[in-house]
């Protein structure tokens, strides 16, 4: 018997239906061919014609055989091909009947799948036009038997009924193709997007920052995701025991085991990783299959300090706006005592360090509450070289400055970006205070620089605070925008902290270079007008 070759697959219902029919077919045609050469007396059946039965019959054979061939290759059309069956199924029909006697119900009979078979495939006009030819042939065949006198003993009404079932079976089976194909679309329709859920499900889980491991009951791995293969340590894939790529972790999975409602303790799966804080589910009741979820410890190290920081500026804005009072009042106090004209010059002396020590006591009191309240950014286009030099005019004003401190200094005539003007200046004058004070050598005027230039190879717009200083320690650089770290007796450490985050609020990097020459840059790193307004088009971009 032929199989549908694995090569060509029957895709679809129709192309799996036209290949059993033409395998009924073959059976069908087997049959006519054992009729005509096996005498018919024992079946109580007369042979009429019995060469045209036999050659009739071969040549139905072997259409049918090669249309059996053909129903596996996809290249053909299966309408066109169940037609053209359908048509060989009539004519070896017609022929049968004018051949033989006494058989007319069977071949009727086998007739009937044939149109039903045809609905499935067809459409429901073709599937009518081939139900009302059988039922043409059957009726035909009534009436030639009684114009030449050969009719047996079949009433007009059988000849009726099956008629009115091959145009029943037409509709019936047509109908039915139309649900089984809405039913196939629908069901691909599901398929395709169950697999659409199964990709995103372990594209997801593949990138969880959370290491996932499925474990068997013989602490064997059976799958892992990205992060827990780093945390890991990276392990080679084909070492899938527990207890040889983490020891440690499959301890506590069977401590776990054995107690159930032991909360597992953070380990070191590898030498060199962070801490892990393992989790662990029973995926079946029967301990065959277990999840394991395993955290990097310093993700919750992260949110702690952020909790922490959050917490700890509410307070210090509370703090500070209740220190403003009596600040504001001590310095009051001075400055009427300064007035006075009777005080010797020890007083005075202490009045000068009463009054700078509420200078110092205010800005930190502003500082705290700028970095609790701080506004969203308002970006907006911005000329970078007009606006460095009005700031350093500006500082100038209202800072008293040596000749050639404070200077700024351009490499392009214009250079526009994106940002917040309040916020810039607000950082200027952070980066720029620090390099006055801290950026000088011991015995020697500062030199601070305002640099506005453009990097070369993608033309970001830099802005770069330069001092020619000691310059800053690697140590001491790793923490200085860390909030409350100073190297000063007299520093808040909140500075440069507020100073990066304004500058994320606007899209911008703060970072800090060693100049080779010695000092030290504070460099910001701008957005361009096309990175986030591709639609805005200003002269001089």
């Amino acid at each position: 018997m032929p199989v549908p070759s694995s090569a060509q697959p029957l895709q679809t219902p129709q192309r799996r239906e036209l290949y059993f029919f033409s395998l009924y077919r073959v059976l069908e045609a087997a049959l006519f061919v054992l009729l005509a050469y096996v005498p018919l007396s024992s079946l109580n059946a007369e042979m009429r014609q019995p060469v045209l039965a036999k050659m009739a019959s071969v040549l139905y054979l072997a259409a049918s055989a090669v249309m059996l061939w053909t129903a596996r290759n996809a290249n053909v059309r299966v309408r066109r091909q169940a037609a053209i069956g359908l048509c060989c199924d009539l004519t070896a029909a017609v022929a049968a009947l004018l051949c033989q006697s006494g058989m007319d119900s069977g071949v009727s009979l086998l007739l009937l799948f044939n149109i039903g078979a045809g609905g499935l495939i067809l459409t429901a006009r073709s599937s009518l036009g081939f139900a009302l030819l059988a039922s043409g042939v059957v009726l035909s065949e009534y009436v030639a038997n009684r114009l030449f006198g050969t009719a047996g003993t079949a009433p007009v009404a059988e000849a009726l009924m099956f008629s009115v079932t091959y145009l029943a079976a037409a509709v019936l089976f047509n109908q039915l193709a139309k649900q089984v194909e809405q039913s196939h679309a629908l069901a691909e329709k599901r398929g395709a997007e169950v697999a659409n859920l199964s990709e995103i499900n372990e594209l997801v889980i593949r990138r969880m920052r959370t290491g996932v491991l499925v474990v068997d009951g013989s602490h064997r791995i059976r799958l892992w995701n990205e992060a827990a293969w780093g945390l890991l340590g990276n392990p080679s894939a084909a070492r899938r025991d527990l207890a040889d790529v983490a020891p440690a972790l499959h301890q506590s999975l069977w401590h776990w085991r054995q107690g159930r409602g032991e909360v597992p303790k953070a380990l070191t799966l590898a030498e060199g990783l962070p801490e892990v804080l393992p989790r662990f589910v029973a995926i079946s009741l029967a301990d065959t299959m277990f999840l394991l979820f395993l955290d990097d410890s310093r993700i919750y190290s992260d949110r702690a300090e952020e909790l922490t920081l959050s917490t700890l500026g509410r307070l210090s804005a509370s703090i500070a706006h209740e220190i403003r009072n009596p600040l504001a009042a001590i310095s009051y106090s001075a400055q009427l005592l300064d007035e006075s004209m009777a005080l010797p010059d020890t007083d005075r002396r202490l009045l000068e360090i009463i009054h700078s020590q509420c200078q110092r006591m205010n800005g930190i009191v502003q500082n705290i509450l700028g970095l609790a309240r701080r506004e969203r950014s308002q970006a907006e286009p911005l000329e970078l070289v007009a606006f460095s030099r009005q700031f350093v005019d500006e500082y100038r004003t209202n800072h008293p400055l040596e000749t050639d401190v404070l200077q700024a200094v351009h490499s392009s005539p214009t250079l526009m970006t994106i940002a917040d003007p309040q916020h810039l200046h607000q950082v200027l004058t952070i980066l720029v205070q620090n390099a006055l004070h801290y950026g000088r050598e011991p015995g020697k005027p500062a030199q601070v620089t305002v640099a506005v230039r453009s990097d070369g190879a993608h033309g970001t717009p830099l802005l770069e605070v330069i001092d020619r200083g000691p310059g800053i320690p690697p140590r001491v650089v790793e923490q200085i925008f860390a909030p409350f770290f100073t190297t000063s007796e007299y520093g808040t450490g909140l500075g440069l902290y507020i100073a990066r985050q304004l500058c994320e609020a606007n899209q911008c990097s703060l970072a800090v270079e060693p100049v080779p020459a010695g000092g030290c840059c504070f460099r910001i790193t701008l957005p361009t007008i096309q990175s986030l307004h591709p639609e805005l088009h200003l002269p001089g971009v």
